[in-house]
């Protein structure tokens, strides 16, 4: 099982970074159409109107879908921000409460907001909802990839949990850090 659910955590932030990796070919392929036209113009020809359809749709579409399947894999890795003052004022017999209450409240609200993100998505199939842009998007599709990250997040929440549970440390608690981000050792 162990093994499964690294694997789900690491499908979700591979998909995330190939989200972020089709923004930039996107805007590279914008930017290149811009210059054969532009070089087109300056020659005293047509320009041909290069463009990609839709790209602040799409790019915002892919964006959303990279922020909410990165959930997991971050908070794994260690690498979400979180305020640890309080953890490290009280005595470490109560770390392990106030881990166990901060998860537990964060998986509730995960629970519920991917329950809510699925029925938009669900509503938005159902009604043949569609983007505004030149090319129209079924919204479901969107929808259903912040829905996916979302659970993908909840289902990462209730591992550390549970483990908390079973005395073990969180995840990014015992995630090792090979970057020297500022303030961090």
């Amino acid at each position: 099982m162990r093994a499964f659910l690294d694997g789900l955590y690491r499908l979700a932030g591979g998909l995330a970074a190939t989200c972020l990796v089709t923004i930039a070919l996107m805007v590279v392929a914008q930017v290149l159409g811009r210059l054969i036209d532009g070089g087109r113009k300056l020659l005293g020809m047509e320009p041909l109107g290069l463009l990609v359809p839709s790209l602040a749709e799409f790019a915002g579409f892919l964006l959303v879908g990279a922020s909410f399947l990165a959930l997991a894999s971050t908070m794994r890795m260690g690498d979400h921000i979180r305020v640890s003052i309080l953890l490290q004022l009280v005595p470490p017999k109560f770390t392990r409460f106030f881990e166990f209450w901060c998860l537990a409240v964060s998986l509730a609200l995960l629970t519920y907001f991917s329950w809510h993100a699925g029925l938009l998505a669900y509503d938005s199939y159902l009604y043949h909802e569609v983007s505004f842009g030149i090319i129209p998007v079924p919204l479901w599709i969107p929808q259903s990839v912040m829905t996916l990250g979302v659970t993908v997040f909840a289902i990462s929440l209730a591992d550390d949990l549970l483990g908390v549970l079973l005395g073990r440390s969180p995840s990014y608690a015992v995630a090792e850090r090979g970057d020297a981000i500022e303030g961090v050792e």
